[in-house]
């Protein structure tokens, strides 16, 4: 299946397919899909936009890749020959040389269960083919401002014996490190950042899975539920009935609190 709208790229493709666009830091990205038409139509408009760029046709091939080349960015179809997609997902997300590379599943599965379990797996975000590769690009964009540090004063975030260390892309409970994913991660330091601030589920999204990511509110439901385990601690993220989540502002004081939803 060929991206919406981007046929007409692919004769470019196959002619420019070797360009090598300069530009300072390229990040590299690996492209872990069988369809090699597609495959072409994503390397081309990637270096053209400074990406460096790898491809792997089946599971077995791209988790070897992942794992020795170590991408910034991973773009990952489900259906593959040899391990499928989720498969390979579970396995990156569950060592910790590639925990955090960040991975954005592109398949033509666009069920609601399909999503869930995506991004219960760690994914950072889900795109139902037939996309756009223009859109598809931004989508990266974002998940790359999203690993940058700042390197300033809120590189560091505490409160209530919780904390992150955005430079070294760490979370702590005490001295208890969080084996967390990228977008848990992103999860709690939004919600950390303003305790006692009621989130809305979109707002939740935009911030921890992306602006503009077509996804179900039952995504965030599943990443809070998952976040409050590793916490070992669910009072610390209040359900706030007909609105979202917040993190707790003050310490608990009793056992009189807010119910679950």
């Amino acid at each position: 299946m060929i991206a919406t709208g981007e046929r007409p790229i692919m004769a470019a493709a196959t002619a420019a397919n070797a360009a090598n666009v300069p530009g300072p830091a390229r990040q590299k990205i690996l492209i872990i899909e069988d369809e090699r038409d597609l495959c072409a139509v994503l390397e081309y408009n990637l270096r053209q936009e400074g990406y460096e760029t790898a491809v792997a046709h089946d599971g077995v091939e791209g988790l070897r890749k992942a794992q020795t080349q170590l991408p910034d960015l991973i773009l990952l179809d489900l259906m593959l020959p040899g391990k499928g997609g989720l498969d390979v997902c579970r396995e990156l997300k569950a060592a910790a040389a590639t925990r955090d590379i960040p991975i954005i599943i592109l398949t033509a599965r666009a069920e609601d269960t399909d999503q869930i379990v995506g991004f219960s797996l760690g994914c950072d975000d889900y795109v139902t083919k037939p996309f756009s590769v223009k859109v598809l690009l931004q989508r990266i964009k974002a998940r790359q401002r999203g690993k940058a540090p700042d390197g300033d004063a809120g590189d560091r975030i505490e409160f209530l014996n919780v904390r992150i260390d955005r430079v070294r892309h760490r979370a702590y409970v005490g001295e208890r490190e969080l084996d967390l994913t990228p977008t848990e991660f992103r999860l709690l330091e939004c919600l950390l950042k303003q305790p006692g601030r009621a989130f809305t589920r979109h707002q939740l999204m935009d911030a921890a899975i992306g602006e503009g990511a077509i996804v179900l509110e039952r995504t965030i439901d599943v990443h809070i539920k998952t976040l409050r385990r590793k916490l070992a601690d669910a009072d610390l993220i209040e359900t706030v009935r007909g609105v979202g989540y917040r993190f707790r502002e003050t310490p608990r004081t009793g056992p009189d609190d807010d119910g679950e939803e």
